[in-house]
């Protein structure tokens, strides 16, 4: 790599030598390239920085999903180990309010061996910063393989699975074709379509339409789904994306708050798409587990969200105006609450907190 080469000229590069990307390459590339990736290098999390994620507007949505673990370990009998694996955990804002809250059923801090699954090395010095104090046995691993398999295991997630690139596929009017990221006469990055293979591709969808496929979402609900059917556990995966099979551009690339075009600068902006729940759980289903989903706003009132509000306000009552704006953004229907999603993999026998009628 050249003084000044940017993550621009190196793909274009690429692309010049070997052919287009496919969109889950140039995602990938944009993310993760150790040298230019944007969580290998400058992620940027908060109000003042690209995006802002559920734990970081409020305190009670890390507590409700830590009651929700505390229950879960104690549906399994409240083993003396356990492992506690979050996957993407940011800044290690939502581990830290999970184990807070956690931490008042007797006997899960000491029970609980916590694994981090991080790629990101910026991330992973906030994390240790953080949690080092709160929890005794701290592990980190880049991959969920690298988590050891043993019985009891509770997995969370919160905005991964939106990390996870997918392939794109357009219908046109002589079948499908894949989207793709080549070069423009004068060098620079633009989309392209390449013929497809028809198999596997919806055969009844209309001319234009477009269709995300995610062999990584959908690799993870299987890893969960063999896992915790052969091992015992959860996982709650919340996420913004669909409950129900459809189509759409659902690719989106995020700085300052404000999207801009996915090819533009690689590597400088958060690039996501929506969760593929659908794929996700017959992934799982498909290993033998169940599962489960509900919206984000159905699955914190049935954690008690409302009365978790009022008792910060209660306690905090010049801060009573903060604290019904946080509830509102995490579970009005206009903000977070519908696209949202809760999902939750689990044993057919032991359905967890909150999922019993979903």
């Amino acid at each position: 790599m050249s003084a000044g080469e940017t993550l621009t000229d190196r793909l274009a590069a690429q692309i010049a030598q070997d052919g287009p990307l496919t969109v889950a390459q140039y995602m990938t590339a944009c993310l993760h390239d150790p040298q230019h990736g944007y969580y290998a290098t400058r992620p940027a999390l908060g109000e003042r920085g690209d995006f802002i994620t559920a734990p970081l507007i409020s305190q009670m949505f890390g507590e409700l999903i830590g009651v929700w673990v505390a229950s879960v370990w104690m549906q399994l009998g409240e083993p003396a180990s356990f492992q506690l694996v979050e996957l993407g955990p940011g800044d290690g804002t939502l581990m830290a309010d999970l184990l807070w809250a956690a931490g008042n059923a007797p006997g899960f801090s000491d029970a609980a061996e916590v694994w981090l699954v991080e790629l990101s090395e910026p991330l992973r010095e906030h994390q240790r910063d953080r949690l080092t104090p709160l929890a005794p046995r701290l592990r980190w691993a880049q991959s969920l393989d690298e988590v050891p398999g043993r019985a009891n295991t509770i997995f969370v997630s919160n905005e991964l699975l939106d990390c996870l690139p997918p392939r794109q596929f357009i219908r046109t009017a002589v079948g499908w074709a894949e989207r793709v990221v080549g070069l423009d006469p004068q060098g620079g990055l633009r989309f392209g379509l390449v013929p497809s293979p028809q198999d596997a591709l919806p055969p009844d969808a209309p001319v234009g339409a477009i269709f995300e496929r995610s062999p990584a979402q959908e690799a993870l609900g299987r890893i969960l789904g063999q896992r915790i059917v052969n091992d015992g556990g959860a996982a709650l995966l919340i996420d913004y994306g669909r409950a129900e099979p459809g189509f759409g551009d659902t690719l989106q690339a995020l700085r300052q708050h404000a999207k801009l075009d996915p090819l533009a600068n690689p590597g400088e902006a958060d690039l996501t798409v929506h969760a593929d729940f659908p794929s996700v759980l017959a992934a799982a289903q498909a290993q033998g587990a169940a599962t489960a989903i509900i919206s984000q706003a159905e699955f914190l009132a049935r954690m008690a969200i409302g009365q978790r509000a009022e008792a910060l306000a209660r306690a905090r009552p010049e801060k009573a105006g903060l604290i019904g704006r946080q509830l509102n953004r995490l579970i009005a229907a206009d903000q977070m609450g519908e696209l949202f999603k809760a999902a939750c993999i689990h044993r057919p026998n032991a359905v967890p907190p909150a999922f019993e009628s979903a």
